[in-house]
């Protein structure tokens, strides 16, 4: 096992993304491309979160960073999902509960 597997962040990221996969492919017509974005951002969470695990220092906290963007990227596309009715509540606290998680952690990473 790879030591970002590990962490707490990363298994966040990996839960989160296998709530947006199925998501980002059922939004109605008109909207693939933000089911798209969600797919790309909800991907650059755990991605960026690998890269930086094998960096030292400041460019590690650069691809945290990108990570930290990727996750409020999504926050704002979930919302955007709940307020036209593709998200339901369930789904939406969920999704919030493994962001806000996520970017914390992330935050802190940053600037340790």
């Amino acid at each position: 096992m790879f030591g970002f597997q590990k962490l707490d962040v990363y298994r966040c990221a990996i839960e989160f993304l296998s709530l947006a996969a199925p998501l980002s492919e059922s939004v109605p017509k008109g909207y693939a491309a933000l089911g798209d974005q969600l797919r790309r951002a909800s991907s650059s969470i755990p991605l960026n979160l690998a890269e930086g695990t094998g960096k030292f220092d400041k460019d590690a906290r650069r691809f945290y960073a990108i990570a930290r963007g990727s996750a409020l990227e999504c926050a704002a596309i979930v919302d955007v999902f709940k307020t036209l009715g593709i998200l339901h509540n369930d789904a939406y606290d969920k999704s919030q509960v493994l962001l806000d998680r996520i970017v914390a952690m992330l935050t802190k990473m940053i600037r340790e």
